[in-house]
């Protein structure tokens, strides 16, 4: 049986992403890159790359790595998709921001 949680959905994403990352032996910036390629050729809502934020930049990643990555996989998964992936990455961008904002302001 399972144990008991407030978050057994977030639980279990984060047990499964550390599996992943356990598991996998690619770079950390390789890693990531990955994960937004599949996160835009799934037609990830904002939410799922507010939780890819933080270790992208821990990776190293910079803005023009993740362009590049979404300009080639365009020609696989289709401009629509990739147009969508920006935009959602841009939500999520402004609601990270949004967010460490607002704590900023409550700490001061």
């Amino acid at each position: 049986m399972a144990t008991a949680s407030d978050t057994p959905v977030l639980d279990t994403i984060a047990a499964m992403t550390v599996d992943s990352v356990e598991r996998c032996g690619l770079a950390p910036d390789t890693f990531m890159l990955t994960r937004i390629a599949a996160l835009a050729a799934s037609d990830a809502p904002p939410i799922s790359y507010i939780a890819h934020i933080d270790p992208a930049v821990q990776a190293g990643l910079t803005a023009e790595q993740v362009q590049d990555v979404l300009v080639a996989i365009a020609p696989i998964v289709g401009t629509a998709r990739v147009m969508t992936a920006a935009g959602n990455i841009a939500k999520a961008l402004g609601i990270t921001i949004a967010v460490a904002d607002a704590e900023a302001e409550r700490r001061a």
